[in-house]
């Protein structure tokens, strides 16, 4: 049931958000010249998938967890886009094509080995990974791996339409304030 809403709110979010994707997309060109950024995570199963999002930090920014980037990369449209989780938008995308759920855990990098042993052993790559869920909405990000891993395996355990949509309205509503960068 909950990937019929995933479907639903993406498409929907897409079609209706395209003027905003639109215009931070051109904005985006101007600011870095490559307004995307891709990334490989780890999927449900353990399985690659590419990650797209809108592009906060340079161009040259060496592709690490967030915690470990440094906030001199960030550019001053991608401090406006991660204050208001804009950058997320082209997730949606990831979500259309049941590589992602709007609500699970984060999706991590293949070397965050010491995050990828706690969820293994806590099952969480057992569902899909998500744009948001009780991790970020109460502040744990990634450079807490075994707090994280916990915290995704109680919010899998307790996951009902009612805390799906909690989660989403936290998210909206800026409950969470994603990765902390240095």
């Amino acid at each position: 049931m909950l990937r019929i809403f995933d479907f639903c709110f993406a498409l929907l979010g897409l079609v209706c958000g395209a003027p905003i994707l639109s215009v931070i997309y051109i904005i985006g060109l101007f600011d870095t010249g490559s307004p995307l950024f891709t990334q490989e995570r780890v999927g449900r199963n353990k399985k690659t998938f590419t990650l797209v999002k809108f592009r906060t930090m340079r161009v040259d920014t060496a592709s690490v967890a967030s915690h470990l980037a440094s906030s001199s990369s960030i550019t001053s449209l991608g401090r406006f886009l991660r204050k208001t989780k804009l950058d997320e938008l082209p997730q949606l995308i990831n979500v259309l094509k049941g590589e992602m759920s709007l609500v699970g855990p984060r999706p991590n990098l293949f070397n965050q080995e010491e995050l990828i042993a706690a969820r293994d052993k806590l099952g969480v790559y057992d569902v899909l990974p998500g744009i948001t869920g009780l991790a970020q909405v109460n502040h744990i990000d990634m450079s807490t791996p075994e707090l994280l891993a916990e915290t995704d395996r109680q919010m899998i355990k307790t996951l009902t339409v009612r805390n799906y949509f909690k989660y989403i309205f936290m998210t909206v509503t800026g409950s969470g304030q994603g990765d902390r960068v240095r």
